[in-house]
C-alpha cells in the first residue's frame, strides 16, 4: 500500500513538473511575441513620421525622386508585413532606404538648416533608438526561448507541443558586410 503511495506521489510530481515546464515555455513565447509587438509600435511610428520626412526633402530636392520612392516603397512594405520575419525584412530595407535619403540630404545645405526637416531627422532618430533598444529586448527574450527549446528535459516537452528555435532579429548577410566595412572619413 505504501509502495502506490509513492508511486501515485511521485507520478503527480511528475505531473506538476511537466505542467512547470510546459507553463515556462508559454510564457517565454509569450514575452518574445510582446516584445516583437514593441517593435512594431516604433515601426508604425517610423512608418508615421516617413511622409512627413518625404514632404520636406521633395521641395528641396523633388528631383531626387528614386531615392524618395524607394522610402515610400520600403515604408509600405513595413507596413504590409504580416509575419514577423516579413517584417524584420521589411524594416531592413526600411533602413538601407532611409540611409540613402541621409547620404542625399547632405547635398542640401538649405534643407539640413531647414527647422522642419531637423525636427523629424530628430524624431526619426529618437525612434531609432528606441527601435534599437527594442531590438535588443526581443533578441534577449528570443535567446531564453531558444535556451529553453534546446535544454533538456524541456526540449522533450517543447517538440511535442509545437515550440521551435526562432529567428534572431539580425542585420542580415547584406547589412553585416556594409557594417564590418571601416567607415569612409573625408574631409
Amino acid at each position: 500500500m505504501l509502495f502506490f503511495l509513492v508511486l501515485i506521489a511521485l507520478a503527480a510530481l511528475l505531473v506538476f513538473w511537466l505542467i512547470g515546464i510546459y507553463n515556462s515555455l508559454v510564457n517565454l513565447r509569450n514575452r518574445r511575441e510582446q516584445a516583437f509587438a514593441d517593435i512594431d509600435v516604433q515601426l508604425k511610428q517610423r512608418s508615421d513620421l516617413i511622409p512627413q520626412l518625404v514632404e520636406t526633402v521633395k521641395g528641396y530636392a523633388g528631383h531626387e525622386s528614386k531615392t524618395l520612392l524607394d522610402v515610400i516603397a520600403a515604408r509600405n512594405s513595413v507596413l504590409s508585413a504580416g509575419t514577423i520575419e516579413e517584417k524584420i525584412k521589411a524594416d531592413s530595407q526600411l533602413t538601407s532606404a532611409l540611409q540613402g535619403l541621409r547620404l542625399t540630404v547632405e547635398a542640401y545645405p538649405d534643407l539640413k538648416a531647414n527647422q522642419n526637416f531637423l525636427h523629424l531627422q530628430q524624431e526619426i532618430g529618437d525612434i531609432e533608438n528606441k527601435l534599437a533598444a527594442a531590438r535588443r529586448f526581443f533578441n534577449a527574450a528570443t535567446r531564453e526561448l531558444n535556451t529553453s527549446v534546446e535544454s533538456f528535459p524541456n526540449s522533450i516537452i517543447a517538440s511535442r507541443y509545437g515550440f521551435k528555435k526562432e529567428a534572431m532579429y539580425d542585420l542580415g548577410v547584406e547589412k553585416r558586410t556594409l557594417m564590418e566595412e571601416p567607415p569612409k572619413i573625408q574631409f
